[in-house]
């Protein structure tokens, strides 16, 4: 009798924990934890800078669904769009266009920055709208131009009518209840997966392999921490200050992309646009936040003029005097930065249905 009301009382303590759990999302035996994601920075980058917020972690279900909702055309209110119709893995994560092309060809007035390297990065989009990577993952789902979504709340509720993301999102978040929260988490988590370091320049600034880049590229360096002066704005491992700098692009024209000003309100921010990083520059193009340079060399003798003369020029840039041949040893430190382990990440062979 003893031994049978014990194993009633497990019965009910167990079928309460059931009860429980249903409520919560699920049961136990359907719900496995989370496996956290080892993340490995690679040469030349300093891991302490690598932003990764306390209350989204890095697990290998999230990172999984972020990539597979970064890839989904899905994504977008026609289903023609994703992430990755603008940050194209071939590409550096660009697209090798000016500007962008959203939903209905409808074409945007920036260019699409490369996704890699996002995590060392707090500000996120050219004028730092976004003050995460969480923010900058949602944002373009509701931009008329871009996915096209009316609210987050549509965006949640197509998500919702795919039986296999609500059970991606149960795996990775312990609930069936789907937020736009958690679609901004997982795809930020796969994109902090994006890391370009130990390049041709690392193994040699860092390791000290002398024959890891060229003698043309060695000058270029030299050129690059002094007479270029390039390092005052792309500076860190990440090569850039994660600031926002008026360079004269887009100066005369109307209407006027006026860049940071339209986030900071602050006048002296009128036609300034954050520093991207210089890693994979390469694969880049085009440059600048309009897309007007195709090749590195057009970069170069902007920045050697010293920039287009306006109230709001940077005071750091001014002409720089550089001869061709420093020019083009610039330009071969510059191809040194091309880097690995981004390129891991590929579109999926299929999407939950």
């Amino acid at each position: 009798m003893i031994a049978k009301n014990v194993r009633n009382k497990k019965v009910q303590l167990l079928g309460a924990i059931g009860t429980i759990l249903l409520l919560l999302g699920g049961p136990l035996w359907a719900i496995a934890a989370p496996e956290k994601y080892e993340l490995k920075i690679p040469l030349g980058l300093d891991e302490e800078q690598f932003v990764i917020p306390e209350d989204n972690p890095l697990t290998k279900e999230k990172i999984e669904l972020g990539r597979l909702l970064f890839f989904d055309k899905r994504m977008s209110q026609d289903n023609t769009i994703s992430c990755s119709t603008c940050h194209i893995p071939a590409l550096a994560f660009t697209d090798g266009k000016p500007v962008s092309a959203g939903i209905r060809g409808q074409k945007g007035d920036r260019s699409a920055p490369t996704s890699i390297n996002r995590g060392f990065s707090k500000a996120q989009f050219w004028d730092g709208r976004a003050s995460t990577l969480e923010e900058q993952s949602v944002g373009p789902l509701t931009n008329p131009i871009e996915h096209g979504f009316s609210n987050n709340d549509d965006v949640v509720a197509k998500i919702n009518k795919i039986e296999g993301y609500k059970n991606l999102f149960n795996k990775a978040f312990g609930t069936s209840t789907i937020t736009i929260q958690h679609v901004g988490k997982a795809i930020a988590s796969f994109q902090r997966t994006l890391i370009s370091g130990n390049s041709s320049f690392d193994r040699f600034d860092y390791d000290g392999d002398t024959k890891a880049i060229s003698e043309a590229a060695k000058r270029g360096k030299i050129l690059f921490f002094g007479k270029a002066r390039c390092n005052l704005c792309h500076m860190g491992t990440n090569f850039s200050d994660e600031k926002f700098h008026n360079i004269g692009i887009g100066v005369g024209v109307k209407p006027m992309d006026v860049g940071r000003f339209q986030v900071s309100k602050d006048s002296k921010d009128t036609g300034a646009f954050k520093t991207p990083t210089l890693r994979e520059i390469s694969k880049t193009a085009p440059y600048m936040h309009d897309g007007r340079f195709v090749t590195l060399k057009q970069v170069v003798d902007h920045y050697n003029q010293g920039g287009v003369k306006n109230p709001f020029l940077d005071n750091q840039l001014i002409p720089l005097n550089l001869t061709e041949a420093e020019k083009q040893d610039l330009i071969e430190m510059l191809r040194t930065l091309n880097g690995e382990s981004w390129q891991h990440a590929q579109a999926p062979l299929s999407f939950p249905q």
